[in-house]
């Protein structure tokens, strides 16, 4: 991913999440503190038709949803996928999953022992098909709700 990609990757966000709407800002700060976790799933040389952003961070906590992170903890215990997201004319190819196994390898070069994220719009069914588990945490239930109502903790051990 690089900067001139955030345009592409904003107009992708709005539609496909329009009710978790983020900032450009909050995109650009990822990719600013973490490029080596950002990603984007591209067709011919152009043609920006998904994206991921993921980032170091502490399990059992997530950042509010559309906040900065200002800066990333020194002592991670996981990588926090924060967004995978693919347009519907790249879905059933295998996308989401390549750019999962791009965070896995990075987590796992990094010495990172597990993954999570937080689910959307039912997508826990997908993400279990992927190796994740629900994990129920009353201490997230606050912030899960900035992320909706379907929104779900879920992990994902690496070793």
């Amino acid at each position: 991913m690089a900067a001139d990609d955030l345009q592409s990757i904003q107009k992708i966000s709005v539609v496909i999440h329009p009710d978790l709407p983020e900032r450009l800002e909050v995109f650009a700060e990822k990719l600013s503190l973490f490029p080596q976790g950002c990603f984007v799933l591209i067709q011919d040389v152009d043609a920006v038709l998904g994206y991921a952003f993921a980032h170091p961070w502490w399990l059992n906590d997530i950042p509010k949803l559309d906040d900065f992170l200002f800066r990333l903890p020194s002592s991670p215990d996981c990588l926090l996928i924060h967004d995978v997201t693919v347009l519907a004319q790249a879905r059933g190819h295998g996308a989401s999953r390549t750019l999962l196994e791009l965070i896995t390898e990075l987590a796992k070069n990094r010495g990172i022992p597990n993954l999570v994220l937080v689910s959307v719009y039912d997508s826990h069914f997908h993400w279990a098909g992927l190796g994740f588990r629900l994990v129920r945490n009353e201490i997230l239930a606050k912030k899960l709700k900035s992320y909706g109502e379907t929104a779900r903790y879920m992990i994902r051990k690496l070793r």
